[in-house]
């Protein structure tokens, strides 16, 4: 195996604009099979964000938006996502502390405008299920400060903020539809949630607690379950929260709650997503060899089957092939820059690594901004072509990659 510098299909990007695709978990690509691609770009001697509809070419098709850049732009755009049929668009088009969301016909051109977070489309279609993103950042995510006054909702308010159902069609229909503090009345190890709660409130004062939310709503491909993290994700070191997250998966209609992975505690783990096949979950989590080690690891949604799939450790983020059940797809971490790295299911062996450029300077800076990038490969929906972000220069852009297998 060795890495391959400039293994490419195309470049896509647009001038004088820093540009990037939504989410790993989220597919850019139009549902129709058209080739068109769905990105955000930022102009940044103005600080505005657009999302653009291109061509397979990367022509510029479609532009929408002119929405103030916020740390969270940095990660994941706009969280621009499509309509089922492809017809539609959706992306944020609010702010942190008071969201809303745009859903935009591009034929007629007709905008609807609700309040609320999304973090992409179900594959179904509406209405979509989100958390409150803004909350992520008010924690800690990304800046590494702890500012609870920035949340839409206190942290300590759990009946108040979860899973939120979103209709852009009858939006007077939205609501709150599963709230942390119910996710934490049925958690597997809530006595000890609590126990941690209680010395939290005894150190720090009354009005306090941990820094628990609801996040990171992400779909399988079917759209029939979606999975959601859970507990105090980056909250700031000065807190001394131990940590608590706990990825759930459940039905459309949010029932049929399973804890498919629990790294609280002790345990470390991150970035889990759906496979390809529906059912699984793949990411980073414990060594069942040595639990104080990192490896890919994949787990049925229901908890069950925990294994490992290799000793990969970057903490990248992993995906598998529609289009071949033993192809992965993540990223990785190097001192000058990062790699996108395909590796092999059954043997967990690297089959291919991709040098692309993820920072600008000697040392890849911290937080959200836009000296950085994280990859965040992506399968297109039959698996011929993997969309990358990459930072060659002061504008971001994204590169196609042809699988190896």
């Amino acid at each position: 195996m060795q890495t391959i510098e400039n293994k490419k299909i195309q470049e896509l990007g647009i001038p004088n604009r820093w540009c990037l695709h939504s989410y790993y978990t989220l597919c850019p690509y139009a549902p129709d099979g058209s080739g068109r691609l769905l990105i955000a770009g930022a102009d940044l001697d103005k600080d505005k964000a657009e999302v653009f509809v291109l061509d397979s070419n990367g022509a510029i098709l479609n532009r929408f938006g002119n929405i103030p850049t916020s740390p969270s732009f940095w990660h994941t755009g706009l969280w621009q996502s499509w309509s089922r049929d492809g017809q539609q668009i959706y992306f944020q088009s609010g702010s942190q502390q008071k969201p809303q969301s745009t859903r935009i016909h591009l034929q007629t051109g007709k905008h609807v405008v609700i309040d609320g977070d999304i973090e992409g489309m179900p594959p179904l279609g509406e209405p979509a299920l989100s958390c409150s993103h803004g909350m992520l950042y008010a924690a800690g995510y990304g800046s590494n400060r702890y500012q609870p006054e920035r949340a839409p909702i206190p942290f300590q308010n759990r009946t108040k903020h979860g899973i939120s159902q979103l209709s852009f069609e009858h939006p007077e229909h939205n609501k709150l539809k599963l709230s942390t503090q119910q996710i934490l009345d049925q958690h597997p190890q809530r006595e000890r949630i609590l126990q941690a709660d209680e010395a939290i409130k005894e150190r720090l004062g009354s009005h306090e607690g941990l820094t628990l939310m609801t996040y990171c709503v992400r779909w399988n491909r079917a759209g029939d379950r979606l999975l959601f993290f859970f507990g105090n994700h980056c909250v700031v070191s000065e807190r001394n929260e131990p940590k608590i997250t706990s990825i759930f998966t459940a039905n459309r209609d949010l029932e049929d709650l399973q804890l498919a992975v629990d790294l609280s505690f002790e345990r470390r783990g991150v970035h889990w997503g759906w496979q390809a096949d529906n059912k699984h979950l793949i990411g980073y989590g414990p060594s069942p060899d040595d639990p104080n080690k990192l490896c890919l690891a994949e787990v049925l949604y229901d908890g069950t089957g925990y294994r490992k799939i290799s000793d990969h450790q970057s903490g990248g983020h992993p995906s598998t092939s529609p289009r071949n059940s033993d192809l992965i797809v993540t990223d990785e971490c190097t001192p000058s820059g990062g790699n996108v790295v395909f590796i092999s299911k059954q043997t967990g062996e690297i089959i291919e690594r991709i040098a692309l450029p993820k920072f600008i300077g000697d040392v890849e800076p911290a937080g959200r901004n836009p000296q950085r990038i994280c990859h965040h490969p992506v399968f297109n929906h039959d698996g011929t072509r993997v969309l990358s972000n990459t930072l060659p220069n002061r504008y971001s852009s994204l590169v196609e990659i042809e699988p190896p297998l």
